[in-house]
């Protein structure tokens, strides 16, 4: 009776994976981090935006539909050849950005991030680098996963309205009843899915439409079954398969965190310049990554110096993926390659790669460090306000109970 039966351990895994959406911390880094790494450079290339995407690009139009003809890349840019149009695009991917970190309505705003990153992406593919690859993958990734459960503003409104129901649908970013916003955003993004679809506007692929039109139709499904058949056995398959869906694309995520770095790793071993321990050397005296040049002539003076780093850059890439079955090494590797990111911005100029894998490696993260961090940020944000004079009351549920904990209800749906 005390041997555990290995039925009951796999039911038990199973009943998990289907029954909770896991890492609510992680995928909201996740969320937080590619939403803010695409703002910024949205913000940064604001008066360069024409000559990189938009209709004083070198790659003009007529090329970049050329090319799009033969990868049948999706890209709303090739809807129209006009500057309003490319301005309208280029302001709702800021504002989807926005909307995003904040995490407001984050199922059907996620949906707009994702066109406004393919399409600029798509739009000039030679004005990227591996971060903006990074950035592509992610932003289809997120689509799919429940991003919302902590630190937005739909767990906000989950905590202020206090009901089960309700808090499982808002906390997920879901069409909830009575809820105007989100029937707006269901109908708009409808109907120019619809045009799309019937104009040939979504690209090549077979899996990019099927993705949306899922998840358009699977948000409004969840929506009539909550309003009309709440405790229908309908909406509890609806919980498994969103949870099925949140929870692989989270592992999906880290393998693909893991490949980069396995590749990188068995790539930088094969130069000779890694082996001799000078690779790091190079690009610290080339004019281009040397924003602060006064350091990076100091880093390079020392012979010692360059070649710990490249071995070490080496060492830390090939073995992150064979630490993750040990949880104090893999903390360990994890906090040196945040660290050798941050080193990345700093010397060579490129604050944006390293933004997007210090975010992709924050799905790596201990949920109990990153539970910490947001309990140090809200005692932080009642200090100030309590400073101000103003203290935000805590608000609690309607009927008088606490609010649910992220993914604790157990109400997720496809579109939450």
């Amino acid at each position: 009776m005390s041997t555990p039966h290995p039925a009951r351990g796999l039911a038990g895994s199973i009943q998990r994976v289907t029954a909770s959406a896991l890492g609510p911390y992680q995928s909201a880094v996740i969320r937080i981090g590619f939403s803010a790494t695409f703002l910024l450079f949205l913000l940064r290339e604001l008066p360069h935006r024409h000559e990189m995407y938009g209709p004083d690009a070198p790659w003009h139009w007529d090329l970049a539909r050329q090319l799009i003809s033969g990868n049948q890349a999706f890209t709303t840019l090739m809807w129209s050849d006009s500057a309003l149009w490319f301005e309208i695009v280029y302001g709702l991917a800021l504002l989807s950005s926005l909307l995003l970190m904040l995490g407001w309505h984050t199922r059907a705003v996620s949906v707009v991030f994702m066109a406004g990153v393919l399409s600029l992406q798509n739009r000039s593919i030679f004005m990227g680098d591996g971060g903006d690859n990074v950035l592509h993958l992610m932003a289809i990734y997120l689509m799919l996963t429940r991003c919302g459960q902590v630190w937005s503003l739909d767990a906000r409104r989950a905590r202020r309205h206090g009901s089960a129901g309700y808090a499982g649908q808002a906390a997920g970013g879901r069409l909830a009843p009575g809820e105007p916003a989100g029937i707006v955003l269901w109908v708009v993004l409808g109907a120019v899915l619809a045009g799309a679809s019937g104009a040939g506007g979504l690209g090549g692929t077979v899996w990019l439409p099927f993705l949306l039109w899922c998840l358009w139709i699977g948000q409004g499904a969840w929506w009539a079954v909550n309003r009309y058949a709440p405790r229908n056995e309908l909406r509890t398959l609806l919980d498994v398969i969103a949870n099925l869906a949140h929870n692989a694309t989270l592992v999906v995520i880290m393998a693909e965190v893991c490949l980069i770095y396995a590749t990188a790793g068995w790539y930088k071993i094969q130069g000779s310049r890694w082996q001799d321990g000078t690779a790091l050397y190079y690009p610290l005296k080339l004019e281009y990554f040397t924003p602060w040049p006064a350091l990076s002539d100091l880093l390079a003076s020392s012979g010692v110096m360059v070649m710990v780093l490249s071995y070490a850059t080496v060492i830390v890439q090939v073995a992150f993926p064979f630490t993750l079955f040990n949880r104090r090494v893999k903390n360990v590797l994890l906090g040196a390659m945040i660290c050798e990111h941050a080193g990345i911005a700093l010397l060579l100029g490129l604050p944006f790669f390293s933004m997007a894998m210090i975010t992709a490696d924050a799905v790596f993260l201990p949920t109990a460090f990153l539970a910490w961090l947001g309990g140090r940020v809200t005692t932080g944000r009642e200090r100030l306000f309590r400073r101000r004079g103003r203290v935000p009351a805590p608000r609690a549920a309607a009927d008088g109970r606490e609010a649910p904990e992220p993914g604790g209800d157990g109400s997720h749906t496809l579109v939450g």
